[in-house]
C-alpha cells in the first residue's frame, strides 16, 4: 500500500471529494441519488461534520473519504451513526478503505456512538464484502428502496456495534 495519511477533511478538500463522489453518482448504483454534489455542498458538509469527516491522502493526492452523521433525527438515535466511505476508482484494493474506516470508527467511539450503520446498494457486491470483512453484519433489507438507471434496487443496512457502553459519560447520552 502507498503511504497514506488519514486526516480530518478541510474546506479546501471539497473539490477533490466532489470529483470522487460525483463519479459514483453518475456512473454507479452505489448511491441512489442522481443529483451531483457541488463544491459548496461538500464544503458545507465538511463544516457540519467536522471531526466526523476524514480523507485519505496519498502522494498522488486525495484518494478517498469517509464520514458519518446521525442515523435518524431525534434524541433517541444519537448513539447510532450512518457512514459513507468512497474511494477514487484507481485507489480501490490498496487498503485505503480499511484505513479510513478504522479511523472513522475511532472517531465514532470517541464521540460516544454505539454503532455504525451502512446503507448499501444490494448491487454493490464489493461494498458488501468489504463491510463483512471489517466486522459489519446485515441488519436489514428494504426491497426496491432505490430507483436508478430505470430499475428498482434493494437497500441493505449493515451494522457494526462499537462496544461503547451506554453509561460511558458520552455527551450524546
Amino acid at each position: 500500500m502507498a503511504t497514506v495519511k488519514i486526516r480530518p477533511a478541510e474546506r479546501d478538500d471539497a473539490g477533490a471529494i466532489r470529483v470522487i463522489w460525483n463519479h459514483y453518482i453518475r456512473e454507479t448504483t452505489v448511491t441512489f441519488t442522481s443529483d451531483e454534489k457541488s463544491d459548496a455542498e461538500v464544503a458545507d458538509l465538511i463544516a457540519l461534520r467536522a471531526e466526523a469527516f476524514l480523507v485519505a491522502e496519498t502522494g498522488s493526492g486525495l484518494a478517498g473519504f469517509a464520514s458519518f452523521g446521525q442515523f435518524r433525527a431525534g434524541p433517541g438515535y444519537r448513539g447510532t451513526a450512518e457512514h459513507t466511505v468512497l474511494l477514487a476508482p484507481d485507489a480501490r484494493g490498496q487498503g485505503l478503505g480499511r484505513s479510513l474506516m478504522e479511523a472513522l470508527e475511532t472517531q465514532a467511539r470517541a464521540t460516544g456512538h454505539r454503532s455504525l450503520i451502512g446503507g448499501l446498494s444490494a448491487e454493490n457486491d464489493a461494498a458488501l464484502v468489504f463491510h463483512r470483512a471489517i466486522g459489519f453484519e446485515e441488519a436489514g433489507r428494504i426491497r426496491h428502496a432505490g430507483l436508478k438507471f430505470g430499475r428498482c434496487i434493494d437497500l441493505i443496512f449493515m451494522q457494526k456495534m462499537l462496544d461503547t457502553p451506554p453509561d460511558s459519560g458520552s455527551p450524546l447520552l
